[in-house]
């Protein structure tokens, strides 16, 4: 059985990757899921403010598995077997340590992210391409249909 990473960070564009990982699934395919966040890393005045490094990595944790919250219950409405990987730091690089923590065999994620993290996700996804030790599946949007008026 596949173990596949799904990489969102909240926004309705990553969850085509939840989407198609389900598509894939009721077309026979057998696989686990891990659905992984990536925080930034704290900046300097959080740290500061922060005093406790342990505070910062709890609001990290917490907001990640908040962006996560939708991708998951789709996935486990649909009876698949879920794990949850909060990181923190530079986004591709994370991604591929969860890869090697959860043994995963594969990766679907978004081509993009959605609004403000469009840029930041296409990139981290561009970059996934190219360092990621296993397969990457990118998951464009649908053309956006022309309206009429």
């Amino acid at each position: 059985m596949l173990k596949i990473l799904i990489p969102v960070d909240g926004s309705e564009q990553s969850l085509l990757a939840v989407h198609h990982a389900l598509q894939l699934v009721g077309a026979g395919l057998k696989a686990r899921f891990v659905v992984a966040n990536v925080q930034e890393t704290a900046n300097l005045y959080e740290m500061v403010v922060a005093h406790d490094p342990g505070v910062l990595q709890k609001v990290n944790d917490e907001a990640g598995h908040d962006l996560m919250r939708s991708a998951v219950q789709r996935l486990q409405a649909a009876g698949q077997q879920v794990v949850q990987d909060v990181s923190t730091g530079d986004p591709a690089h994370m991604l591929v340590e969860a890869i090697e923590r959860q043994g995963c065999d594969a990766v679907i994620m978004s081509a993009r992210g959605g609004g403000l993290r469009a840029a930041v996700m296409g990139s981290v996804s561009q970059e996934m391409v190219q360092i990621s030790p296993v397969p990457v599946t990118l998951v464009k949007a649908p053309p956006e249909s022309p309206t009429r008026d």
